[in-house]
């Protein structure tokens, strides 16, 4: 049972204080751009055990009368039709996911910025789509010579000329698909047209990692660095904040690389800049949540590891990182950690020299016991590692069937006669559902089934890149997978 070494509670309250005095400060509106994943943030719940993946919306919940959430999109992306690589949809279609996920929460989307737009049909094409669905919509406009040129930028060429977000609440959170979207652009775009109309307005950062009180050698900041090894991100201390306070705080080297710059915009705007450094900029209280720091060290020391198998399989997958692999290797030696310290790791590859170097997989049970799979004539090895898993989990012999052949047999037969699939193995979604089938009759099936949510946080190693269909599965059971960089076959052309 993992260790809890963070207070979510604890966090909320604070943020929140934060983010109120936030408001006093600027006169009564804040624009807060909002970094990382707001709904599902795996990454710090994996590193802070005990932070909930969702406290960002608990927390904006708190205030929900007084939160208006815009949503920035890039007219790029839209043309070029880029997709989350975690959910595999366009940003455009996130878009909607986001709106409806925020109305179902209980927060009000103000509406949708288009961002970058030079004429983009497909662009327009969005926008009036939205439209039809009742949302406004706004376009902002490519600044040339942004953010460099302050002159230009600050001015009714620049910022002047984007369209005027009229909003209504005093939190005004920015948010976007993903990275790249323009939200620090359109919060300056918004404070220049406040101040226009004497509205006093301010800007500030939600940001939780790298946790700025905490060392910069610290393992949870190692671990945002391993997160972000194909960005080449650096923690750093923050020299201004060092200058300004004499209190060493940690960043990362675009937020103090860009300060200069930004300070030069909200002087332009404002006459004077509200922020001494980086730091000042961000809301983070992440680090007094913290109430177990060896816990959080070994969980983070964990991460750096996954993310090494992680940045491994990518660079296979896409042709080859070779940046981000030394990156993410010399966070691994800041760390001290190898992937001998991930004990599924070699008994996945033990598994797999006994059986002839063929696929096999490992699984850490909650109470530190590990079962394997391997591949048979039935079932993939990550299918049947996690009926293993189950019959342990259930006290269940690992030689008795939980799924009958009679339910197995007539699948494969789809698959391989109908469906024209070359592989008779059934992958993970499709045991669970020959379980799921074998419960109606099989008391062992009915049993293991209903150990299938305590695998969230388990860990396991496949010595094979998983299929995505096998991946979803284990990422939607909440079972922390990593794959050897390396495919089932010699062939060219993998199925994803």
């Amino acid at each position: 049972m993992q260790t809890l070494g963070f207070n979510n509670e604890l966090y909320i309250r604070k943020q929140s204080a934060m983010i109120a005095e936030r408001i006093a400060d600027f006169g009564g509106k804040l624009y807060l751009e909002f970094g990382g994943k707001l709904f599902d943030d795996y990454h710090a719940s994996r590193v802070l055990p005990g932070f909930a993946p969702d406290v960002k919306l608990q927390m904006l919940l708190e205030m929900a009368d007084r939160v208006e959430v815009v949503i920035v999109i890039s007219a790029t992306d839209i043309e070029n039709k880029k997709i989350r690589g975690d959910i595999g949809i366009s940003y455009d279609a996130d878009v909607l996911r986001l709106i409806d996920a925020f109305r179902d929460a209980g927060l009000y989307v103000g509406s949708i910025v288009i961002n970058m737009y030079n004429g983009q049909r497909s662009a327009m094409l969005f926008k009036k789509r939205l439209e039809s669905l009742g949302m406004k919509v706004y376009l902002h406009y490519p600044i040339e010579g942004y953010p460099l040129n302050v002159r230009h930028v600050v001015s009714p060429e620049g910022l002047g000329k984007n369209e005027y977000i009229e909003t209504e609440r005093p939190l005004v959170v920015v948010t976007a698909p993903g990275p790249g979207s323009g939200k620090m652009a359109t919060c300056l775009s918004q404070l220049y047209h406040e101040n226009l109309r004497g509205i006093k307005a301010g800007y500030a950062k939600y940001e939780t990692f790298p946790i700025w009180n905490v060392p910069q050698s610290h393992p949870v900041n190692l671990a945002y660095e391993a997160a972000t090894a194909d960005l080449n991100d650096v923690n750093m201390i923050d020299p201004y904040h060092l200058e300004a306070y004499g209190v060493a705080a940690v960043n990362y080297n675009r937020d103090v690389e860009s300060f200069p710059v930004l300070r030069a915009i909200f002087e332009k705007i404002y006459g004077r800049c509200p922020y001494q450094s980086p730091t000042d900029m961000g809301v983070n209280m992440a680090g007094f949540g913290i109430v177990d720091d060896e816990a959080v060290k070994k969980a983070s020391r964990e991460e750096i590891i996954r993310r090494y198998y992680k940045i491994q399989c990518d660079a296979l997958k896409n042709g080859g990182n070779s940046a981000a692999v030394n990156k993410i290797e010399l966070v691994m030696n800041q760390a001290g950690v190898t992937t001998d310290d991930r004990p599924v790791v070699a008994a996945a590859l033990a598994k797999s020299a006994e059986t002839g170097d063929k696929p096999a997989a490992a699984l850490e049970l909650p109470d530190g016991r590990i079962v394997t799979g391997k591949t048979s004539s039935l079932l993939g090895p990550s299918a049947a590692v996690l009926l293993n898993a189950l019959k342990a989990l259930s006290g269940i012999d690992e030689d008795t069937d939980v799924i009958s052949h009679s339910v197995i047999e007539p699948i494969q037969e789809l698959k391989t006669g109908v469906l024209g699939n070359h592989n008779p193995r059934l992958h993970s979604d499709e045991v669970l559902i020959a379980l799921a089938i074998s419960a109606g009759f099989n008391p062992h099936s009915a049993e293991a089934i209903k150990h299938l949510s305590d695998l969230r946080g388990c860990e396991a190693h496949s010595t094979v890149i998983l299929a995505q269909s096998d991946d979803g599965v284990f990422r939607k059971l909440g079972v922390n997978m990593t794959c050897e960089p390396k495919y089932t076959t010699r062939k060219l052309y993998h199925k994803s």
